[in-house]
């Protein structure tokens, strides 16, 4: 799939491990926004990142990886029909896009699977420029976890469970 501005969103292979490091080490190190230990090691961070149930994809603008995502079930058995997603961005390509690409990827992707739905479990509420772009995208607020993620500068934050119905909608 290309998306505007030359960027094709593409499966990631064993090449892309270390661009996907590149994004994900900083934002991981932060520890803000995700529920990865800070001192997460790279090979955990890949294992995890490619770990089945997820499908990994990057988003390539002339052969420089600027985003990567995964995609895969959210919950096996009853749940299986609603997928989960997890999405990056590299620092200098933040503004650009990427992040709107990768998740319109995620929901044709998801919709080409047969998932009826997306569901993301854990957004950090303080994580304003996720909460925005999953709204813009048509995610809704679900529910609100009170103090559900330790963040290392703010304490306990909530945490925001978000929902969109992949039936019909586009995008």
């Amino acid at each position: 799939m290309t998306a505007a501005g030359g960027v094709a969103i593409r499966p990631a292979t064993d090449h892309d491990h270390d661009a996907i490091w590149a994004i994900l080490e900083p934002v991981y190190r932060a520890g803000e926004t995700y529920c990865v230990p800070q001192d997460i090691s790279r090979a955990d961070a890949l294992t995890d990142w490619f770990a089945s149930p997820y499908s990994a994809f990057v988003a390539d603008s002339g052969g420089r990886v600027l985003g990567t995502s995964h995609v895969g079930a959210n919950r096996r058995g009853g749940g299986a029909h609603v997928a989960n997603a997890g999405f990056a961005t590299h620092p200098e390509a933040r503004g650009r896009g990427i992040a709107a690409a990768l998740a319109a990827h995620a929901q044709d992707w998801a919709r080409a699977q047969g998932f009826r739905a997306m569901q993301f479990n854990f957004v950090v509420a303080t994580n304003a420029d996720a909460v925005h772009s999953w709204q813009k995208a048509g995610f809704a607020v679900a529910g609100c976890l009170p103090g559900a993620f330790h963040h290392p500068r703010l304490g306990y934050v909530d945490a925001l469970v978000m929902y969109k119905n992949l039936i019909g909608a586009t995008g």
